[in-house]
């Protein structure tokens, strides 16, 4: 009986513990992984929405809002059109600011997809050639759900600049063949390896997407990726369908 009261007594100092431990371990992960955090809250993070799924830092001019509200449009029109439909909403925080895009965990690049759910897009990246190229990696890893890792690199980054239509690495549509780059050198198969490739030669992705759109022409074009995602999520083998 005498014990009781001294066990209770002790309940709530464990609680406490445990609270405080759960919230260094959130601070911590903060820290760690901002751009987490904040396309989960993006509120925390001094953003405020422009319209639904689209987020931007205060103060903006009515100049900067309708700039990025086109992009946005423009973007999401890109990336509906090729898929003829959207299996993905990812949320888009864009920065016109520096300090901004630093604030939520941005780096040096124009724009980047944050765990298939968000997309951050820095002072350079609002373009809808950018940010159309982001929602593309986005919508074909969910549409890919587990098997995303069947894609290699290459073919990842190929086909979001086939489907963003970004001429700095194809020739307009209207060419006979949209290759700038028809080298048939081997191509990174990783992240790690493509972003290693990339830093030394940005022209990787022009020989990623001559691949990637030379063999959509020569199956189907839009239709070969449609088929492509399908039967990959049947159990088929990337190398069935791409040789690459």
């Amino acid at each position: 009986m005498l014990k009781v009261p001294r066990l209770r007594r002790r309940w709530p100092w464990l609680s406490a513990g445990l609270a405080v431990l759960i919230l260094a371990a959130g601070a911590a992960l903060v820290l760690a992984f901002p751009s987490a955090a904040a396309t989960t809250c993006p509120r925390c993070y001094g953003l405020i929405a422009v319209q639904n799924g689209l987020y931007a830092e205060r103060g903006l001019s009515d100049a900067d809002r309708h700039r990025l509200v086109e992009v946005y449009r423009d973007a999401n029109q890109r990336v509906d059109g090729f898929y003829a439909g959207r299996e993905s909403a990812p949320t888009v925080l864009a920065c016109f600011t520096v300090s901004c895009y630093k604030r939520i965990g941005g780096g040096g690049e124009r724009g980047v997809a944050v765990r298939n759910q968000a997309v951050m897009l820095s002072p350079r990246g609002i373009d809808p050639v950018i940010a159309a190229h982001e929602l593309a990696h986005v919508e074909l890893h969910v549409r890919l759900g587990a098997r995303r890792d069947q894609i290699p690199q290459w073919f990842d980054e190929g086909l979001a600049v086939l489907v963003s239509d970004d001429t700095r690495y194809l020739l307009p549509s209207t060419a006979e063949s949209r290759c700038r780059d028809t080298s048939s050198q081997s191509l990174p198969r990783t992240l790690k390896a493509w972003l290693r490739a990339a830093s030394a030669d940005e022209q990787v992705y022009a020989r990623a997407a001559c691949r990637v759109y030379r063999w959509a022409d020569a199956h189907g074009g839009q239709q070969a990726v449609l088929d492509l995602v399908n039967g990959l999520n049947h159990g088929d083998r990337f190398a069935a369908h791409v040789d690459g």
